[in-house]
């Protein structure tokens, strides 16, 4: 009697909340396109050297996006939705 009454009580809660799961997709988006502005680069002829692949963007740009992406993943996991509005 006591387990139904249990199942019933927690049967519609989350973990998170609906702000967490914002951050979360914030964070996803981050991620996703630092790795897109990673990627490129190379040469089609195996005997060329292309010096893109040195590009600020790829050495700079795109991993502090990918830092940024899972800084904002480890605050969306420790928020509090319930704390204060």
């Amino acid at each position: 009697m006591g387990e139904q009454k249990r199942k019933e009580t927690s049967k519609g809660d989350f973990i998170f909340g609906k702000k967490n799961y914002k951050f979360m997709i914030i964070g996803l988006v981050c991620i996703a396109l630092g790795f897109i502005l990673m990627s490129g680069g190379g040469s089609d002829d195996p005997n060329v050297f292309n010096p893109e692949i040195f590009n600020w963007r790829r050495i700079r740009l795109a991993p502090t996006l990918v830092l940024i992406g899972f800084g904002i993943q480890v605050y969306a996991i420790l928020l509090n939705p319930n704390k204060g509005s």
